[in-house]
């Protein structure tokens, strides 16, 4: 796994004349003093005074080994990487006159990005003297769209040209948002 630096400022690093020092032998409590003082005392302790607020004024300080405290950072910042969810923009691509063997292969691979909870760009290529024929295009995504279910996915981009290409972005939708998107469409039917 890629290690991620961060920075935090120790001991004589510390520019502020005076620091809100957090001391864990204290319970927690807060207090402020002067940096040279809060120097002194986790000098006198074995251990570093480190500037974990700076933005705050004065700049919120803690007493502990520094060594310690960035493996604390470390893993805390670790776990919030894996709970992130991982979504990446996937490409599909189709001609306005594609036939149905290929549609349907692509169609499939659309289906297999949207299951791996990846957005989809689906883009309509258009050559030559097709970009004369843009219905057939809008016909295409729109057939795309029902096909895979406009009940399980959103569309985050609506259909639009970009140069030669008739572009639209969807989403797959989260299961709780699926069940919700059922329960309105049997309330309109009854």
């Amino acid at each position: 796994m890629k290690r991620i630096k961060q920075h935090w400022r120790i001991n004589n690093e510390i520019r502020t004349p005076e620091v809100r020092v957090i001391d864990p032998l204290e319970q927690g409590e807060s207090k402020v003093m002067k940096t040279f003082e809060a120097i002194k005392i986790a000098s006198k302790r074995g251990e570093d005074l480190v500037e974990i607020a700076p933005n705050a004024v004065p700049p919120v300080t803690k007493i502990i080994e520094y060594g310690k405290f960035r493996y604390q950072q470390e893993k805390k910042l670790k776990e919030q990487l894996k709970k992130q969810k991982n979504s990446e923009l996937k490409e599909v691509r189709f001609s306005p006159f594609i036939g149905e063997a290929d549609y349907q292969t692509r169609l499939k691979r659309l289906r297999e990005f949207l299951n791996d909870n990846n957005k989809v760009k689906v883009v309509v290529v258009f050559k030559g003297r097709q970009l004369d024929s843009k219905k057939f295009g809008y016909a295409l995504i729109e057939r795309v769209t029902n096909e895979v279910g406009r009940d399980t996915i959103a569309i985050d981009m609506k259909p639009k040209f970009l140069g030669r290409h008739l572009v639209t972005v969807v989403s797959p939708l989260s299961k709780q948002k699926q069940v919700e998107k059922k329960k309105i469409k049997e309330n309109l039917i009854i």
